[in-house]
């Protein structure tokens, strides 16, 4: 019998075993740390901020500063801010999309609903709804609206549907919280990526 050919399948066995017995030391305990590294590097981000700017043929603007809620409460994001150049008495979705991507003259580089938990679209307190819905707002008689909520589904940079690099659209109609994917909003009127606020 050729023992060279009993050789090899040995020597192969051997370095799976040695493989299999690292992995077994050392793979559990690199996992934790991996995430507590995750966790360490975020952990201080609790402000957030998106400057929105119209999209081609639209005048829509404004600023929005998102906040970690403390613990208990509403929990999740406090969102705050003011948009400008809406027509008076004007209703309008408002959403956090999947990307941070403002690059395309109608705002369609942003992408669809933040939608990670893989949900149907509705309204905020809806049963079923994606995280990034966050409702309509109103429009005020001089063209401005006044945003002061808060989302409990979202994390700014959390391991529960983090937000940082994403982006805030602002939609042309009102969401019916009914059709499906985007309830009914139509265009995009204005665009802002979500960015780590300068702490104060």
């Amino acid at each position: 019998m050729n023992t060279r050919l009993l050789f090899i399948p040995a020597i192969a066995l051997a370095l799976t075993a040695c493989c299999t017995n690292k992995q077994e030391a050392h793979g559990p305990a690199t996992m934790p740390a991996a995430m507590a590294h995750h966790e360490s590097m975020w952990e201080s981000v609790n402000s957030a901020v998106a400057v929105l700017y119209p999209t081609k043929g639209n005048s829509a603007s404004g600023t929005l500063t998102f906040t970690t809620n403390p613990g208990g409460g509403a929990g999740g994001v406090h969102i705050h801010g003011t948009i400008t150049g809406l027509d008076p008495n004007s209703i309008h979705a408002f959403h956090i999309h999947e990307f941070g991507d403002a690059s395309a003259p109608d705002g369609m580089s942003a992408g669809g609903h933040y939608n990670p938990e893989h949900h149907m679209h509705g309204g905020p307190n809806s049963p079923e709804h994606h995280a990034g819905d966050l409702g309509n707002i109103t429009a005020d008689s001089s063209g401005t609206a006044t945003i002061d909520i808060d989302a409990p589904d979202l994390s700014i940079a959390g391991l529960k549907d983090p937000i940082i690099g994403r982006s805030v659209v602002l939609h042309a109609h009102p969401d019916d919280f009914v059709s499906q994917p985007a309830g009914n909003a139509g265009p995009r009127i204005a665009v802002g990526i979500i960015g780590i606020a300068k702490s104060k």
